[in-house]
């Protein structure tokens, strides 16, 4: 009786330590991400950089935000390109590369008032849904607004909306998420 409950037990203690080792794809350890820059190039070759850069992570410091090159131009079509850096690192980790490999994990969400129009997505991943390294945006209206900027981990990518960008259905876990205050002037 005893061996049986000694062999049992040894049993038991295996397979737990089988199912805790298991490797799991879907953990994600979160990389840490201090810059995010997106880069806009106008069909008119205007190019806006708009960087957030945020070197203390949750600490006291607001992230150092900055757009140059202008405001965008209302009717002017905008190809964009978004990377992602960790520049605590030395040399500084381009995150981009692996956002891009693991694309079928990751969708980078573009938010902005309606009024402002919308980005498209210009990118797959290999189940041909974006991802959102590159866009196009074509300014709809004049006006001032809030870009936010969503790297999404494990979103739902067949939620409603979520392909055409809408977030409020994606879920998954946010790697990083900026804003940036545009304005859309009249193209002259």
């Amino acid at each position: 009786m005893k061996k049986h409950f000694k062999l049992t037990a040894l049993i038991i203690a295996l397979t737990s330590f089988t199912i805790g080792c298991d490797d799991h794809d879907h953990d994600h350890e979160g990389e840490l991400i201090t810059t995010v820059t997106l880069t806009m190039v106008g069909s008119n070759n205007q190019t806006i950089v708009l960087t957030s850069r945020d070197l203390d992570g949750d600490g006291p410091n607001a992230p150092i935000v900055t757009i140059t090159g202008g405001n965008f131009l209302n009717g002017v079509t905008y190809t964009g390109n978004i990377q992602f850096l960790n520049e605590l690192e030395d040399p500084t980790e381009d995150i981009t590369p692996e956002v891009i490999a693991e694309g079928t994990a990751h969708q980078v969400f573009y938010q902005l008032p309606s009024n402002l129009g919308a980005f498209v997505y210009t990118d797959a991943d290999s189940n041909n849904r974006p991802i959102g390294i590159t866009t196009t945006y074509t300014p709809a209206n004049i006006g001032n607004g809030n870009l936010r900027v969503t790297l999404r981990h494990f979103p739902n990518k067949n939620a409603t909306g979520v392909l055409q960008g809408n977030i409020a259905n994606a879920g998954g876990e946010t790697d990083v998420e900026v804003n940036f205050n545009i304005t859309v002037s009249p193209n002259n």
